[in-house]
Formats: structure tokens, sequence, C-alpha cells
């Protein structure tokens, strides 16, 4: 990643609100996710992670990752990992290798220094005692909010001490500074509430509202695409680019992510991580599907390909209002994705979610009839738990042990039934043309209806009362396999 610094001179920030320079509307889209690896992904970071990458992806854009491990006593390589294994089933790619902030710390201390020298920030020595003291002198005056004004914002350099010092912004201490947000509108900032934030610490580290600054500006990001819980930050984070006459990214802060009963998303709701829901079965296209619609709208868009969501997704979409997670919705849309998905594509990912699960893995001949018989069980099914448990049929082997429910169809009439369907299957066609004749042969002769016969062969060949129909069955499992189990069953 290039750096890039200002080499123009500049004074301190004006006091009134005019619009600082934006990024250009004609630059190439570049959005970026920058999670903190102090934990798995959530749902919600990976909701934005997406927003950013289906922006950028319908744009011809990049989309890039960086990992904020500024925080070094809670970062951890585990949670960094959770989180790239979490986008990666999600299915968003970035562009470029992942970007850690902790690595660029010598560059965020050079650029507050730049803005020492640009006169936009300054040495400050007062004492966490003297700070202290400020605000309990303004607490006992009255006030329910002070912002710390250091002595040393205009003092004279003789006058410095030979002690530690942070570097400070200077905020503008009069007027309004405002946030032009895609998504929220204007947000209009009383200056007198902004303080002279600290961007470099007394032992040389930089602060998480310098680093994020300067990290989106040397990787040209043009858009900034997170959760509202950051606006107040982009007043402040507002702030660096104007001291450094940089271009403004757009702003674009979307809701949160709430529970079905409208509070803030959290355990008690059901997963809340990324890969949770991976372990649950959902396919990940019905995910990003989804997720998509999780507090955006495009018309009566509702089932659609990340393909599609690229063409039309923008940021006028999203709603100011939190989302609410439906579970039930979420189902039904990974229902229409796995009846849309590729056969083969539908076992490659199950094959994933098995390993993800912990669950024994398939069999290479189980995988094969899978595959095979993957056109009649995909479409009932909301999750690879579902489609496993209507595939059942195709993953036992002889001897089938029904449930108690399909015991009950076994009985002495219907195994006389099934002993008389048996020979009569031997040197038939195997196709659905030619064993249904068969079958409705054998139901005029009984004076039973087709459920009933259904019920035993149901029983027989999958152990269970809910299958996929007899025939999709029978022809699944072929001529051999089906004859022995309606043999061992009638016995």
């Amino acid at each position: 990643m290039p750096a890039s610094s200002a080499t123009s001179a500049a004074s301190a920030m004006p006091a009134s609100s005019a619009t600082p320079p934006s990024a250009a509307s004609s630059a190439p889209v570049v959005t970026r996710f920058a999670p903190s690896p102090t934990g798995y992904l959530h749902i919600g970071g990976g909701r934005t992670a997406l927003f950013n990458w289906l922006f950028a992806r319908g744009r011809g854009g990049k989309f890039l990752l960086r990992i904020e491990d500024t925080d070094r006593e809670r970062s951890t390589p585990e949670a960094t990992a959770a989180i790239l294994r979490g986008l990666t089933w999600l299915g968003l790619d970035w562009d470029g290798d992942v970007v850690s902030q902790f690595d660029r710390k010598d560059r965020h201390a050079e650029v507050a220094h730049q803005m020492l020298a640009r006169g936009t920030a300054y040495k400050c020595f007062s004492t966490q005692d003297e700070i202290a003291a400020f605000r309990a002198k303004a607490e006992a005056e009255g006030a329910s909010y002070a912002v710390f004004q250091s002595p040393w914002r205009d003092a004279d350099p003789a006058r410095f001490p030979d002690s530690p010092y942070v570097i400070r912004m200077k905020a503008p201490r009069t007027g309004e500074s405002h946030i032009d947000d895609q998504v929220q509108g204007r947000v209009v900032i009383k200056n007198d509430t902004l303080d002279d934030m600290i961007v470099l610490r007394s032992d040389g580290t930089p602060t998480y509202m310098l680093a994020v600054v300067v990290d989106d500006h040397d990787m040209g990001v043009t858009h900034v695409i997170r959760g509202d819980d950051h606006l107040n930050n982009a007043a402040r984070q507002q702030m660096v680019y104007t001291a450094m006459d940089w271009a403004v990214p757009v702003w674009a802060h979307i809701p949160l992510i709430h529970g079905p009963d409208g509070k803030k998303l959290s355990k008690r709701h059901g997963a809340t991580g990324v890969e949770e829901y991976q372990v649950m079965g959902y396919p990940a296209a019905g995910m990003r599907n989804y997720l998509s619609r999780l507090g955006w709208a495009h018309g009566d868009m509702e089932i659609f390909t990340s393909q599609e969501a690229m063409k039309v997704f923008d940021l006028k979409g999203i709603g100011k209002a939190p989302a609410r997670l439906d579970f039930k919705k979420l189902e039904n849309t990974c229902g229409h994705h796995m009846a849309m998905t590729d056969d083969a594509a539908l076992l490659h990912e199950l094959t994933a979610y098995l390993a993800a699960a912990e669950k024994p893995a398939l069999t290479s001949a189980q995988s094969d009839l899978l595959l095979r018989g993957m056109y009649c069980v995909k479409d009932r099914a909301k999750t690879f738990p579902d489609l496993i448990d209507k595939a059942h049929f195709m993953l036992i082997s002889r001897p089938i042990v029904p449930d108690e429910a399909a015991a009950k169809s076994l009985d002495a009439v219907s195994r006389g039934i099934l002993k008389t369907l048996t020979p009569r299957l031997q040197n038939a066609s195997w196709t659905k043309d030619a064993l249904e004749p068969i079958l409705n042969q054998i139901v005029a002769e009984t004076g039973l209806g087709f459920g009933k016969l259904a019920a035993p062969i149901r029983a027989a060949l999958a152990g269970k009362t809910a299958t996929p129909s007899v025939f999709d069955m029978m022809l699944v499992i072929g001529r051999n396999e089906t004859l022995a189990r309606l043999e061992e069953a009638s016995a």
C-alpha cells in the first residue's frame, strides 16, 4: 500500500463550517472493511462487509480489508483467523493483501508530526492530574460536560518544558461542522463540543482516530460504509482530513441489526457470529441475499444472486431504522437459494458444512449417490441439516431400521403387499413411466389408495414416513438396492 504525504503548508482549521473537499466522484470506487480482531466476526460486521463488497464490485472498484489491531492486549491471531474464515465463507473476496493497522504505526506518527509542522496540531504537556482538575472545576461550576481546553494550544515553544507530551488536534472552537452522510443525511455538530483530541500519545503511539484516517487516505478509500455507532467518530476524523488538506471520503453510516424484539442483537436472540450460521447449516448464497435485504431494499427484489445485487445496490436504498433479524425469513431465503444452486456446488458446500459442524464426512459412495439424487431433495430443504434429513434414504445402508412411525406401516398386510410387488419389479424398465403402472396395478388389485401403498414402500426404502416420492427414491438408489430393501422389509 503506497504511503502519501501532504507537502503544502496550511494553518489551523477554520472555525466556520466550510465544506471540506470530497473524494472526486470520478475516482474509481474503493471501499474497505476494517474489523478489530478482538473476537469472532459478528453478523452485523458481516453485513457491513457485504455492503462494502457489493458497492465496490458493482462499480468495478476495489474492496480492501484492514485489520485494526492496534489494541495489542485484546487483539489475537485467533480472532483475525476467525474474521478471515467468516468472510471467506460468506464469499466476500478482497483485493490485495490484508493490511495490519499496527504495522503502519510509524506512518501514523509521521502524519501527526506533519500536522505539527502545518500548525493544525500542537504539543500538549498537560498532566492527567491537571486535566482531572479542569473537569472537576467545570463540574463544580455546574457544567454537565466540559471540553478540555489545553493551555498549550497556542503556547510559545520557548515555554515548552523538557517533559513528555501528547500531540493534539486544533479543533474549531466556534461555529458548526457537518457530516454529509449518504444514509443519515446532514448531521450538524456544534464545534464547541469537539475537543482537541489526542492523535499521538506521549509514548509515540497513534490513537485510533488518527490511524483510521491515515490508513483510509493511504489506501485510497473513497467511500466509508460502516455502522452508525461510528457516526460520532466521523466528525472527529473529518478534522484530520481537513488538517492534512486531504479529500474526505463519502460517508455512509448504516443502522445496526436488532433482534426480532427490536432490541440490540445479542446472544439471547440466538447466533451472532458469522461462523455460527455456517455451523447451523445456512448456505452462503442465501446468507448474502438475506443480509443484503437486511436494511436495504430495491423495489420488490427479494430473491436474487450476488451478481444481480451488485448491479443495483446503492446507498440510497439503505434505511435509517435498525433492521430486525428474522430467522423465518432467513430460512425461506436460504431455501430458495438451495433450490437455485447447481447440484455439484451444493454438494461441495454441504461437505464444507459437515467439516465446520464437526460431523462425519460423506463417503465417496454417499457423495456419488447424493449428487445423483440432489434433484429430488434440494427443492424442499432450507438448510443443510434439512437436506441431509431429506436425503436420509441415500445415506443409509442395509439393514434399514425404520423409526417408530414408519414401523407402523410395516404390518403383516403391508409386508404381504411388498412381497407381491417385489417380483413384478424384477424385470421392469427402471423409469418412472414403467414403474408407475406396476404400482397402480397393485393399488387396483388391493383396493388401497396409492398413499396406503406408498407408506410401507417409504418405510422399506427410507425407514421414515416423510421422504421424497417413492419413484424418485427407487430411481436414485437403483433396481438392486430397491429390491433388496423391499425384500428385507417384507420378510
